[in-house]
């Protein structure tokens, strides 16, 4: 059998023919005659012969009967790629089936450099990414990042001329990196761009594409239909506005508003400053007062109305008023008060697990399409769609969180329905958390701090038909202090449990203190680990790198060969959880004075927690967000508990919420607008 991480090579400068020589020890693919695209067939003895001389090894292609591609080779190499398109969506989950059906790596490798040359580039790049994360026999190896395959999806156009030159001229030794402006977008005269350090943050772009390779929406049920799936998305997605919105009050501006009048002009203009390198065209902008319109793409398959959106969010609010959604059959199935959201989530989505979705409709993703093809909507123009459209681009633009704040509101009509959680569901008797503190090296206690870092990221894996070698480009990003926790507990027995972390604003945007039933939405998550207690005093340590929401820096760039772990089953872990939020924006900016917020410490009960289930192995770095690969989610509670329901009776306040194994602790984040020395990733 050849080496498996050949595979990866397929990954490296996507539109240079399969042919050529690939990766940093120049390997080539050694193509039978009858792989070779139509284009390079007549010539096929000439280049091939050429480009074998040039590798440092030749890697052999067996022959095998090939699966018809069919509908596959129906997108055309030279557009875009959406998973949010139905039709793309489809032929990508026939690809990945393809991909996954074949018996063994040889035969995935043949099928592979067969399809690689004749399929869209991003669509092969999905859709191998998410076969591989999935096989028995690929789970161990590392899927390059996106950001090092199509860079064009994240790094301003101009840089790109820039960089060819360097590649060209000057010596790789030579080479100094190439510098992206933070303020590349837009000026301060666009109040949105304010937040464009975290909409358009790399890491937080590429974990969204990555929990997207994660979590198929479409393509066989076996990887699609993972546990909770559905609370997932929903929870996933609230996380990612909640912490939006802590990102608004740093910059002293309002929560963010949901789009919901779907006939009125939309306010926020975007004006990516992209170029997509392999349609060859600029990334489409949205200016100020569109509209949404009715969509008629027959080049994409696409016929939506805007009102279907309202016949689908009609039909989903009945459902949830109801308790029962309908499936095909139509029987009944009860949205109950454990499983109902995950029904919900798959539903609103919608995947393939949505119980009806000829009625219910395709409510996200035809959001995202009618808001991406807002510009074009009837093709006249032969536009494709803005960055909203691709899940890899789609967090940088403003309408993506006013979009979102809609759909959480509907998963928060259904979590308002719910059983208040009662103190006995909440309290952890014989457990008292006494005090609370964060530790900052230098800094007071409990004064989070953040500043500007820089970081260098190589993009020549990314530039095609340009010589080897490294080109880096360099980008300014929010970073945060390492800080510690240091958590008092009493307990009157040995015991384990929960420690569950969050942070919230300690005001709203008035300066007012926060009802409860409006503050808990505004929680973001830090943390959750298993604690032992002893008999008596307690004080608990907690490293912020530890967090089981984050993944490291270094890994969300996936810049693995200096921190690959050894072993097959830790390391497909290791892959697997590059899905987790990056580490760099845990914390909020938080504001110059310093943002006063309140974090909220518990230790829950943890009978009600665990999960019976051998984890030994698992990378758990980011569970929180993204679960433990082919495991139970690793928390039998709701996702968000304790705040994810409305509060119980007499509960107006967050200190009228808490009981003995809460505490809440002020702390405040305080902004240093410094910018930090580079570092390579």
């Amino acid at each position: 059998m050849s080496d498996k991480k050949n595979l990866l090579l397929l990954f490296d400068r996507p539109q240079e023919p399969v042919f050529m020589p690939k990766g940093d020890q120049k390997k080539a693919f050694a193509v039978p005659p009858e792989y070779l695209s139509d284009k390079y067939r007549p010539i096929g003895t000439q280049v091939t012969s050429r480009f074998g001389e040039e590798a440092n090894e030749r890697i052999s292609v067996n022959r095998i009967s090939i699966p018809p591609l069919g509908e596959v080779l129906e997108l055309p190499r030279d557009t875009n790629f959406s998973l949010f398109i139905p039709k793309h969506r489809r032929i990508a989950g026939r690809l990945i089936d393809i991909f996954l059906g074949v018996r063994n790596v040889d035969d995935l490798l043949a099928v592979a450099v067969y399809a690689r040359d004749r399929v869209n580039p991003y669509l092969f790049n999905y859709s191998l990414s998410v076969a591989l994360l999935h096989r028995a026999d690929t789970q161990e190896l590392d899927i390059p990042s996106i950001i090092h395959s199509f860079p064009d999806k994240y790094v301003d156009s101009k840089v790109f001329s820039q960089a060819r030159e360097d590649a060209n001229v000057v010596p790789e030794g030579s080479r100094t990196p190439i510098e992206i402006p933070k303020d590349f977008t837009a000026s301060d005269l666009e109040e949105e761009h304010r937040l464009a350090y975290f909409r358009e943050d790399i890491g937080l772009n590429l974990h969204h594409w990555h929990w997207h390779l994660v979590y198929p929406f479409e393509a066989a049920r076996v990887i699609v239909d993972k546990n909770r799936r559905g609370e997932l998305f929903y929870y996933m997605h609230q996380q990612v506005i909640a912490r939006y919105n802590l990102e608004r009050f740093s910059n002293k501006m309002k929560r963010v508003e949901r789009f919901i009048d779907w006939k009125a002009s939309i306010k926020e203009a975007y004006f990516p400053k992209l170029d997509s390198l392999v349609a060859s065209r600029s990334w489409p902008a949205r200016v100020t007062g569109q509209k949404l319109q009715n969509i008629r793409r027959d080049v994409d398959g696409l016929i939506i109305d805007v009102d279907d959106l309202t016949r689908w969010r009609d039909r989903i609010y009945d459902a949830i008023h109801s308790g029962v959604v309908t499936d095909r059959q139509g029987k009944t199935i009860p949205l109950t008060e454990n499983e109902g959201i995950d029904i919900l989530g798959n539903m609103v989505e919608s995947s393939i697990l949505s119980p009806n979705r000829e009625f219910y409709g395709d409510m996200h993703n035809s959001g995202h399409i009618l808001l991406s093809y807002i510009h074009d909507p009837d093709h006249r123009h032969l536009e494709s769609f803005g960055v909203i459209g691709d899940s890899a681009t789609a967090m940088r633009d403003p309408i993506f969180y006013r979009w979102h704040a809609f759909i959480d509101d509907l998963f928060q009509e259904f979590k308002s329905s719910l059983p208040r959680y009662t103190e006995n569901q909440l309290n952890n008797p014989g457990v008292t958390v006494q005090g609370v503190e964060v530790e900052v090296q230098g800094s007071q206690p409990n004064v989070l701090q953040t500043y500007w870092q820089q970081s260098d990221v190589d993009l020549s894996r990314g530039m095609d038909f340009q010589p080897r070698g490294a080109v880096f480009v360099r980008f300014t990003h929010l970073q945060h202090a390492r800080f510690t926790y240091k958590i008092q507990v009493q307990s009157n027995q040995v015991r384990e449990g929960t420690c569950r972390i969050f942070l919230a604003p300690k005001f709203d945007e008035r300066g007012n203190p926060w009802l409860f039933r409006d503050q808990r939405l505004m929680f973001i998550e830090l943390d959750k680990f298993k604690v032992n207690l002893k008999q008596g005093q307690n004080t608990i340590t907690r490293n912020s790198g530890d967090s089981s929401v984050t993944i490291p820096f270094e890994r969300t760039y996936r810049d693995l060969d200096t921190s690959r772990p050894q072993g097959g089953d830790q390391l497909a872990q290791f892959n697997f959880c590059g899905c987790g939020w990056p580490d760099n924006l845990l914390i909020p900016k938080g504001s110059a004075e310093g943002l006063p917020c309140q974090l909220f410490v518990m230790i829950s009960n943890i009978n009600d927690d665990r999960i019976n289930q051998d984890a030994s192995g698992q990378c758990n770095d980011a569970d929180s967000y993204c679960g433990i690969k082919d495991k139970l989610y690793p928390d039998r509670r709701s996702m968000g508990y304790p705040f994810d329901r409305m509060p119980r009776n007499g509960v107006d306040s967050l200190q009228q919420f808490l009981t003995s194994n809460m505490r809440v602790q002020d702390v405040s984040i305080q902004f240093l607008n410094k910018t930090f020395k580079p570092r390579q990733v």
